[in-house]
């Protein structure tokens, strides 16, 4: 088994996600996956994970799947980040690959109290005579407390095969505990409700401002209006300054024109 930081880092990698991934408060997490290995190096596998809401009255394990419907999140959103989850316990298998003799092929996670326990698998899957489908079921049994009545019968007949032939091998599973990662972490419904406020607060400053910037125009061309009625007002005050000017300039000169012409009939009487 590898304690490295490296490792202790996916772990608490893991938890985060989980965290995230779970829109209400819980009591327990119980997480499988699997990755097995095909030609020419192609990994295949499976995750899936189950939570115990918080609460009396919430008794049932609800599935990771069910979560984009049950909350209204965006499904495809929401399945990118559990690839995610998938994606960092690929790296987590891909260490024990460079670093171990023993390759683990599939891991069940339980979170509960403030315990974090991760349980590795070495049994070789690719021989398995159950199918994933199968091993889903069993797990569910397993680790789910689900009674064994709320089955279907078919799947009550796999679980009772399984429980007539399992026999406990101590080699082909190690368990690694530690305690839960404590710092709090938002909730993807959380996130996306902050996210959508914050959203909706750029969008109001944004409309803010296209109001403010519209109402500064509006003034700017009510200023250049003022400024031109104004200026008419001003050429016109001067254009009726310059007109009462040229208008007594004429009065001044009409009185000159009959006074020549009386000087002008004295010097001819004179003559």
């Amino acid at each position: 088994m590898i304690t490295t930081p490296e490792v202790q880092k996916i772990y608490a990698d893991i938890q985060k996600q989980l965290f995230y991934l779970i829109p209400e408060k819980w009591d327990k997490i119980f997480l499988y996956a699997s990755v097995i290995e095909q030609m020419e190096d192609l990994e295949t596998g499976e995750l899936f994970f189950y939570y115990y809401p918080k609460g009396i009255l919430k008794k049932n394990p609800i599935n990771v799947y069910e979560i984009p419907s049950k909350f209204s999140l965006n499904e495809d959103e929401y399945i990118h980040l559990v690839q995610n989850l998938y994606d960092t316990i690929k790296e987590l298998r891909q260490i024990y690959k460079e670093n171990s003799k023993r390759i683990w092929s599939n891991i069940t996670i339980k979170l509960i109290g403030v315990k974090f326990e991760i349980e590795f698998d070495y049994e070789n899957l690719t021989h398995s005579k159950y199918s994933n489908t199968e091993r889903h079921i069993i797990w569910k049994y397993k680790y789910l407390n689900i009674p064994l009545e709320t089955f279907s019968k078919k799947e009550r007949k796999l679980i009772q095969k399984y429980l007539d032939e399992y026999v406990v091998d101590i080699s082909k599973k190690e368990t690694y505990t530690e305690s839960i990662y404590k710092r709090p972490i938002k909730n993807v419904l959380e996130y996306n409700r902050e996210k959508k406020e914050e959203d909706d607060e750029d969008k109001e400053q944004f409309e803010e401002k296209m109001a403010e910037e519209e109402n500064k125009e509006k003034l700017e061309e009510q200023q250049r209006y003022t400024y031109t009625k104004k200026e008419r007002k001003e050429l016109k005050k001067q254009y009726s300054k310059k007109i009462e000017e040229q208008k007594k300039e004429q009065e001044d000169i009409e009185p000159i024109e009959p006074l020549a012409d009386t000087v002008k009939s004295q010097i001819l009487n004179h003559l």
